[in-house]
């Protein structure tokens, strides 16, 4: 996968190159916002030290008693029935922001005082990216893979997660009122916290022997946007125009920046436009005719029409290109190695492998309540039914996991690829049925794989910057840029922090 993720995007041009007028603009706008923070920092320090002078002065006490002289007024008046104007908020045009901005208006600078300082961090995550991505100033590194070092390092990382953050959870489920806890919020982030740092892991080490697990954790984030989203707006009904621009905002305002700064093609970033496009799926099969929901038949339509939108653009050969040609300005690139192949190759490869996760994702949340309901039962019955039938269903999904494994997972990677879009649901299922077969087991989580699940994707893009570069060669066949291991460690560090 390293491998094919350095070749996916516009790799690392030479630092010779011009800069570009996006990288241009990126830098003259930090640079603004930089000094508009640094100036916001010295005003806030000066009020506050004038605050500390004046706090016992004689004009507090005078302004303690006008405050006193008003508020007697406020009451006076509503004691005769009328009514004390509350100031209306005044909205400033985004225009008109701009340029307070730009002449350090003082106080705009103090009212956004943290949000300046939020967009210097980004600023400087983004320059350390380039300096190490870009410039010969940090020397190169071998990656060298240990498999004892690789499971050393994460079954330690395991223990010390069991032994400082293991916690039981007693919420109550939304759907039957009682602590089922199935598939739980907890649960999930650990899920997606623990797969994380694999990811890195496998990356950091070039750890080619788990490339076909690595696609299964893929499937599994995939899995999580048909599931959460489908939740989501199922549950609340909420399809207004801010949520989605939230949910877009947040899947790609970070790498919007690392492709204008590092210029980099979107592709290289492909985890960001894959869960961009089947997020924008589920809103449009959940958002289309929202009001029919609640009938079973409407929802069942509907899933099989996204199979059918997904065997008729996927499957069907032509009909790919004809769909995405006219964002192959976003979406397409030219592989250097492969000049052979159409623009949109990498693409096409990338969205077809989890095509079908997806729509699992939201077949599993829209039974999550029948699901929750006939656990709560099987918890309620008698204890040799109960064990019975728990006892059945973990030795169903240890065969299928197992047979999976066998004949599924064995397999080599390029032959794999071609089963995987068919056959990823197993192994997440088997995970979901042994994650959840007892009270006791679902209801607990390592909190620091949920934390680590939190900040997802941004460790993902941090580390296809930090790591990609140090074994690949960069595009034209150029020498390779020089990439630090410690650059790799720098970024799943500081760029997984909120």
């Amino acid at each position: 996968m390293a491998e094919t993720v350095a070749s996916a995007g516009g790799l690392a041009m030479e630092a010779s190159t011009p800069f570009t007028p996006g990288q241009v603009s990126a830098f003259l706008g930090f640079l603004w916002v930089l000094a508009a923070w640094v100036y916001a920092e010295i005003l806030y320090h000066r009020k506050d030290a004038a605050s500390h002078k004046t706090r016992h002065s004689d004009i507090n006490l005078l302004d303690m008693a006008n405050s006193s002289n008003k508020g007697e007024d406020q009451a006076m008046l509503l004691e005769e029935g009328g009514q004390v104007a509350s100031p209306k908020p005044v909205y400033a045009s985004f225009a008109s922001q701009m340029l307070r901005l730009f002449f350090m208006d003082q106080s705009l600078l103090l009212e956004h005082r943290l949000t300046l300082r939020a967009t210097s961090e980004l600023a400087g995550h983004l320059l350390y990216f380039y300096i190490c991505d870009r410039t010969d100033l940090f020397g190169e590194s071998e990656k060298n893979y240990s498999r004892d070092l690789f499971l050393f390092l994460y079954f330690l990382l395991v223990i010390v997660a069991a032994i400082t953050s293991f916690k039981v959870h007693q919420e109550k489920s939304t759907f039957t009122g009682k602590s089922v806890l199935y598939l739980n919020r907890h649960q999930t982030e650990e899920w997606k916290g623990w797969m994380q740092v694999l990811f890195l892991m496998y990356h950091y080490f070039n750890a080619k022997e788990i490339y076909n697990a690595i696609r299964v954790f893929i499937a599994a984030y995939v899995w999580m946007t048909g599931f959460g989203n489908f939740s989501y707006y199922y549950v609340r009904k909420d399809f207004s125009l801010g949520r989605f621009a939230q949910m877009m905002w947040r899947l790609n305002f970070f790498v919007a920046f690392c492709c204008i700064v590092l210029n980099n093609d979107y592709t290289l970033y492909y985890i960001c436009p894959m869960h961009t496009l089947f997020t924008l799926m589920v809103y449009g099969a959940i958002g289309i005719l929202n009001k029919y929901n609640e009938i079973r038949s409407v929802i069942a339509m509907k899933f099989v029409a996204c199979f059918l939108v997904v065997i008729l653009v996927w499957e069907i050969p032509g009909v790919f290109e004809i769909v995405w040609s006219p964002l192959t300005f976003l979406l397409g690139y030219n592989d250097p190695s492969k000049p052979d192949l159409p623009r949109l190759h990498e693409w096409q490869f990338r969205s077809g492998l989890d095509r079908y996760i997806w729509i699992v994702g939201m077949i599993y949340a829209y039974y999550h309540p029948t699901v929750e309901k006939w656990m709560e039962k099987l918890e309620e019955a008698e204890t040799r039914t109960k064990l019975s039938i728990k006892a059945s269903i973990v030795a169903v999904s240890l065969t299928a996991g197992y047979l999976w494994y066998e004949y599924i997972y064995k397999l080599d990677k390029i032959t794999y690829n071609k089963y995987h879009p068919y056959t990823s649901w197993i192994p997440i299922t088997v995970y979901i049925c042994l994650r959840n077969v007892t009270q006791e087991f679902r209801a607990c989580s390592l909190t620091l794989f949920a934390w680590l699940g939190k900040y997802i994707p941004v460790p993902y893009l941090a580390q296809i910057e930090g790591t990609q570069w140090a074994t690949q060669v960069a595009i034209d066949n150029s020498p390779r840029l020089p990439t630090a291991q410690l650059h790799a460690h720098y970024c799943y560090i500081c760029c997984g922090l909120p």
